[in-house]
């Protein structure tokens, strides 16, 4: 599970599919909420508000 930015989001398919070999979900976190779940202030990559759940 990776949660990105807007700019790492390709970054982050890349390394699901190197890892995984399958295509991930891809959730935009403005869309979609979890109730057992919140998504960290910042995005892995950088120090940007993340935007995208890539699982």
């Amino acid at each position: 599970m990776l949660v990105v930015c807007k700019e790492h989001v390709e970054l982050a398919i890349d390394i699901f599919v190197d890892e995984y070999e399958e295509a991930p979900d891809i959730y935009d976190l403005n869309e979609v909420r979890f109730t057992a779940w919140e998504p960290p202030a910042t995005c892995e990559r950088c120090g940007n508000k993340p935007q995208y759940l890539v699982i």
